[in-house]
């Protein structure tokens, strides 16, 4: 299976597929809701590897992730596109593309007994621009 993630906007830039290693999906409907609100959001959660920049190639992808994250709010820059696609055998499973996500979290860990830190980013879809989020899958990549 391979994880593509693809953020576009200022400083465009493709997480390797080699560094993405979870992706979750959430539809955000509040709790104390006894029937269906209004108020949904949505939410992608992308965990993976930080793996160290090889053969003199000094471009560290997800690095891009951590300088998205401190872009503060009154900035445009802050919503930007992202598509992330699961492939399994030559087939694109889903494909989710949130046209105006913002970052909710952003973590970076590092520890000395594995040698290699790992992320978790979190984005969600701005609401009044939910009707833009597309989920497909289904077709040869």
């Amino acid at each position: 299976m391979s994880l593509r993630v693809t953020i576009e906007g200022q400083g465009s830039v493709e997480i390797a597929k080699e560094c993405v290693k979870k992706v979750i999906y959430k539809t955000d409907i509040p709790l104390d809701s006894n029937a269906r609100t209004k108020d949904v959001g949505s939410t992608l959660e992308i965990t993976g590897k930080i793996l160290t920049a090889v053969d003199g190639d000094p471009f560290d992808s997800t690095r891009q992730m951590g300088l998205w994250s401190m872009v503060p709010a009154e900035d445009s820059n802050c919503y930007r596109k992202v598509t992330v696609e699961i492939i399994q055998a030559g087939i694109v499973e889903r494909k989710y593309y949130f046209p105006n996500a913002f970052v909710v979290n952003y973590n970076e860990d590092f520890g000395d007994s594995d040698g290699v830190g790992t992320f978790s980013l979190v984005i969600k879809q701005k609401k009044d621009k939910l009707a833009g989020i597309t989920i497909e899958g289904g077709y040869p990549a």
